[in-house]
C-alpha cells in the first residue's frame, strides 16, 4: 500500500489517520494559530487563522480540510502573514483591551497571538457598543465586550454538555453570543459546569472569582478559617508551577494553604469515604426492595443534579439522597466547630478548594443551609488558589510538603479516586463486596470502571448478584444513556454521572487541559490510591469513630439531602 504524504513548506510529511491538514501540519512540527479549533468539538472554521496556501495560491482552512495525498502547501507566505495580522488587528479593534485587569491575563489566546505576531498598534477604532457584563450566575461571568465569536462556548454547551443555553444571535456586525431572549445566565437552564469558560480563548466567559472575600476572612483575627481540598486539585495544581500533570502535590498544597493563613487544612477524600458509606448502603437497600424503573443515580456532581432537575425531573426520585463529599464533610465540620466557636468566641469560616465551578452554585442552595447559613461559606477553584499562592510570592516548587490536620486526617484510597470518572463506582464496589482481600480489591480494578471513555458499561457480581452498572462523564453522554434507559433498551442497577468529560480532573476550575493532561491527572489519583494503606471507606477507623460519636443519631440530618421532586415518578 502506497504511503500517503503531503509536502509542507518543502518537506515531505507522511500521514495515516489524521483527519485534517491541521493535524498533519502539527506532525510536521508547526503550530498554526487557531481560535475556533478545539479537538473535542465539531469543526467550525470561522476564525480563518489556520489558513494555508496551496501550490496555486488558493487559501484553505487547515482545521476543516482533509489531508490530500501529494498535496503541496505552504504555512507561511507573505499573503498568509498579512492575512493573519489583519485578522488579529480587526479582532483587537472590537475587543476590550484592559488586559492587565482581565481574569484571563496571561492565559488569553488573543493576547498570546498578538504578542506572537508582534502587534504593537491597532489602526481601527472600536465601534462596538458597550454591553452589560452578566454577573448573575454563581459560577461564571459573561463579558460580551471580550467575545471574538469563535463559537467554542456554543459548541461545548450544545455538543458535549447537551445544555444549549447559549447560541449565536443576530447577523452581520450585530452578531453576538447570547442566551434565549437575552436572559441573564442565572435565569436559564445553565447547569454551572463552567465548561464554556474552560474553552473560551479570551475573557468573554470566566469563572466567578471569590478570592477577595476569602482574603478578607483570612485577615480577620476573630475568624477561624478552615479549608478542605478535593482529590482532583492535588494532581493539577502543579502544572502552573512547572510540575508534570498528575503529580500528587497534596503535601505542598497543604503547606501553601497554611502559609496563606488557613487555620486548619483537611482533605475532602474523607467526605468521599462518608459519601460511599451512605450511597453504597442506599444501593444495597434498593436491591433488596426489588425492581425499580430507574437505577440509583449518583448525586455528588452538582451540575448533573441541576441537569436532572431541568431536563429530567422524572429522575429526581432516583438520585441518591447522599450529599456530595464536599457537603457531607462541611456539615461534619460545622457540627464539630460549633461548640468550639462558643468556647473561644470565634466564627468558623468554611472554605473548599474544588476543581469544579458548579460547587460555587451548590453551596448556595437552600438544601445546604442550616439556620440560614451555608455549610460552606466559599468555594475557590484550583486556579483561584494558584493565583493566591502567586499573589503572596510562595515558591510552590520549593516548599516542603505537610500533612493534613487531625482529627480528620485519615482517608482511604477509594476516597481519593473520586476525582476521576469511574472512581465513585469503584469505591462503591469496594464497599459492598464481601471479600475485601488484597486480591479481591485488585481484581476490581479490571472490571471496566477505569479509563477516560465517556461511556463505560460494566457487569459486576456482588454477593451472588449480577449488577449492571453505567459510568458516564459529559452530560451529552448522560443524555444518550438516559434515552436508552427510558426506551427500555438498557437496564441498570447503578449509574455514575459526572458532568465534566473525564470527571473532576477535567473540571472548569482546573488549569486548562487537553486529553493528555486529563489522562495523566487520572493516573495520578490511581497512583495515590495504590500507595494508600486503607483501600476501602469502611476500613477507615476515623469513619467508624465518626459514626459512633459525632454522627450518632444524626446521620440523616448531616449526611443526606432531599431535593424538590417533580414529574410522574414522584408518585411511585
Amino acid at each position: 500500500m502506497e504511503t500517503k504524504y503531503m509536502i509542507i513548506d518543502g518537506n515531505r510529511v507522511e500521514f495515516t489517520n489524521e483527519k485534517t491538514m491541521l493535524a498533519v501540519i502539527l506532525k510536521a512540527g508547526i503550530i498554526l494559530p487557531t481560535f475556533c479549533y478545539y479537538s473535542d468539538l465539531s469543526v467550525y472554521g470561522a476564525c480563518r487563522m489556520c489558513v494555508v496556501e496551496d501550490q496555486w495560491g488558493g487559501i484553505l482552512a487547515a482545521c476543516s480540510t482533509p489531508p490530500k495525498h501529494k498535496a503541496i502547501i505552504n504555512t507561511n507566505t507573505p499573503k498568509l502573514h498579512k492575512h493573519r495580522k489583519m485578522i488579529l488587528e480587526l479582532l483587537l479593534a472590537s475587543h476590550c483591551r484592559d488586559c492587565t485587569i482581565c481574569e484571563k491575563n496571561g492565559h488569553c489566546r488573543l493576547q498570546m497571538l498578538a504578542h506572537r505576531f508582534g502587534l504593537t498598534e491597532v489602526r481601527f477604532p472600536n465601534n462596538n457598543p458597550q454591553r452589560e457584563i452578566d454577573t448573575s450566575s454563581k459560577s461564571i461571568v459573561r463579558d460580551p465586550g471580550k467575545c471574538i465569536l469563535c463559537g467554542d462556548c456554543v459548541r461545548m454547551c450544545s455538543e458535549i454538555q447537551n445544555v444549549g443555553v447559549i447560541d449565536f444571535a443576530h447577523r452581520g456586525s450585530r452578531m453576538e453570543i447570547s442566551t434565549a431572549f437575552g436572559k441573564s445566565i442565572a435565569d436559564t437552564d445553565c447547569v454551572n459546569c463552567g465548561q464554556c469558560a474552560a474553552v473560551c480563548p479570551t475573557g468573554a466567559i470566566t469563572v466567578k472569582n471569590d478570592q477577595a472575600e476569602v482574603w478578607k476572612a483570612l485577615y480577620d483575627p476573630h475568624k477561624r478559617v478552615i479549608v478542605q481540598i478535593a482529590p482532583a486539585v492535588r494532581v493539577a495544581i502543579g502544572e502552573e508551577f512547572g510540575f508534570e500533570p498528575g503529580e500528587n502535590l497534596l503535601g505542598k498544597t497543604v503547606a501553601a494553604l497554611r502559609r496563606l493563613g488557613f487555620d486548619q487544612v483537611y482533605d475532602t477524600s474523607l467526605g468521599a469515604d462518608l459519601t460511599i458509606m451512605e450511597e453504597a448502603q442506599e444501593l444495597m437497600e434498593r436491591l433488596e426492595e426489588g425492581e425499580h424503573p430507574y437505577p440509583l443515580f449518583t448525586s455528588c456532581c452538582p451540575a448533573w443534579v441541576r441537569y436532572a432537575e431541568t431536563k429530567h425531573p422524572e429522575l429526581m426520585p432516583y438520585l441518591s439522597t447522599s450529599k456530595s463529599p464536599l457537603e457531607m464533610f462541611a456539615a461534619v465540620l460545622r457540627a464539630y466547630y460549633r461548640e468550639l466557636d462558643k468556647k473561644e468566641h470565634k466564627d468558623t469560616v468554611s472554605v473548599a478548594i474544588m476543581p469544579c465551578t458548579a460547587k460555587k452554585y451548590e453551596i448556595s442552595r437552600e438544601e445546604f443551609k442550616h439556620n440560614g447559613r451555608q455549610d460552606v461559606d466559599y468555594v475557590l477553584t484550583t486556579v483561584e488558589l494558584i493565583n493566591m499562592i502567586k499573589e503572596i510570592g510562595i515558591l510552590f516548587d520549593r516548599i516542603e510538603g505537610e500533612a493534613c490536620d487531625m482529627p480528620f486526617g485519615l482517608h482511604s484510597g477509594a476516597g481519593e479516586i473520586f476525582g476521576t470518572t469511574g472512581g465513585v463506582t469503584e469505591a462503591a464496589i469496594r464497599r459492598v463486596v464481601a471479600d475485601k482481600s488484597p486480591k479481591s480489591l485488585k481484581d476490581i480494578e479490571f472490571m471496566g470502571f477505569r479509563g477516560m471513555e465517556g461511556v463505560k458499561l460494566c457487569e459486576v457480581e456482588v454477593n451472588g448478584r449480577q449488577l449492571r452498572i453505567g459510568v458516564v462523564s459529559g452530560l451529552g453522554n448522560a443524555e444518550k444513556l438516559i434515552e436508552r434507559i427510558e426506551s427500555g433498551e438498557e437496564h441498570f442497577d447503578f449509574v455514575e454521572v459526572m458532568a465534566c468529560p473525564g470527571g473532576c480532573v477535567s473540571g472548569a476550575g482546573q488549569p486548562f487541559s487537553r486529553k493528555r493532561e486529563k489522562r495523566m491527572r487520572s493516573e495520578g489519583l490511581y497512583k495515590g490510591d495504590k500507595a494508600a494503606q486503607i483501600k476501602s471507606c469502611d476500613a477507615n477507623p476515623l469513619i467508624l469513630d465518626l459514626y459512633n460519636d459525632l454522627l450518632k443519631n444524626r446521620t440523616h440530618e448531616l449526611l443526606h439531602v432531599h431535593y424538590p421532586l417533580a414529574g410522574p415518578a414522584e408518585e411511585e
